[in-house]
């Protein structure tokens, strides 16, 4: 049976004070989440230029890098799904991300995306089939899971004609690699995401779920930008999706409304999801 969770980037202005973030988590159990998946640039203290590029690109972080988070989040009763790290990271302190990730009772490694990676090349695309494939043995043999979470840049194309997500599924050995998929980025790129759900089928260890749609009220032109939006609110197929999923026996179904949200709070729009992730996970 697949659990509930919540990414801590929805929540990552809700982090200023351990009081504040306590307050967060005991809002996240109210909602009937189970766990949360952390991101390791988020529960150590963050730099300078990793605040600066968040903060550019209009999702400022909080300060939950001051805040003990193996001790919080047993305190809180919250299991950890996953901890999302850097492959660069994996790859070359490889013990290190092991037990991390066994100090956080969680099983996944999760492969955060690929920053200033051109996916339409066909050598770098396999190049990083082989990262991964070293990346996800070197895990194993520490009794950790490899997982990979595509973002909508991994849907371009190759000069085969293949995109460069078909080539890692094709290519990744299944021992070492398997997946996160997020349905909203495979949307975005206009990809068919049930094709995509069961072509990977048990590869899919994680499921990350958002809706898409859009806030605007009243006569617009004839296109409008879709955005982030709370299940349900949006035009995905979200029950499909998650029918699929969990006959596949995913272990968790994990929410991320990156933005956008309901009255501007991440709290109201975690809540306002929560309705449907009740209903349907």
């Amino acid at each position: 049976m697949a659990i509930k969770g919540i990414q801590q980037f929805q929540l990552r202005e809700e982090f200023g004070s351990e009081e504040k973030a306590r307050q967060t988590l005991q809002a996240v159990k109210d909602a009937g989440f189970e766990g949360i998946e952390l991101n390791t640039f988020m529960i150590h203290k963050m730099s300078f230029a990793v605040r600066m590029l968040c903060r550019l690109a209009g999702m400022s972080l909080g300060a939950s890098g001051n805040i003990n988070w193996p001790t919080f989040v047993k305190e809180m009763d919250l299991k950890v799904i996953s901890l999302h790290d850097h492959l660069d990271s994996i790859l070359n302190q490889s013990e290190q991300v092991i037990q991390q990730a066994k100090a956080f009772e969680t099983e996944y490694i999760v492969i955060t995306g690929m920053r200033k990676f051109d996916f339409s090349n066909q050598t770098a695309v396999h190049e990083l089939v082989e990262k991964l494939n070293s990346a996800g043995e070197k895990l194993a043999a520490g009794g950790i899971q490899l997982l990979y979470h595509n973002h909508n840049s991994d849907f371009r194309k190759l000069p085969s004609g293949q995109s460069a997500y078909d080539y890692l599924i094709e290519q990744t050995n299944p021992a070492w690699v398997n997946f996160e998929f997020d349905s909203y980025w495979a949307a975005e790129a206009g990809c068919d995401v049930e094709a995509i759900m069961h072509r990977l089928g048990t590869r899919m260890k994680l499921y990350h779920i958002n809706d898409r749609g859009t806030r605007v009220t009243g006569p617009t032109n004839s296109i409008i930008k879709s955005d982030s939006m709370e299940l349900g609110y949006g035009n995905m197929n979200l029950e499909k999706y998650v029918a699929i999923a969990k006959n596949y026996g995913v272990e968790a179904i994990v929410l991320e409304s990156h933005q956008n949200w309901a009255d501007k709070s991440a709290i109201k729009s975690m809540q306002l999801s929560s309705t449907f992730m009740n209903q349907h996970v």
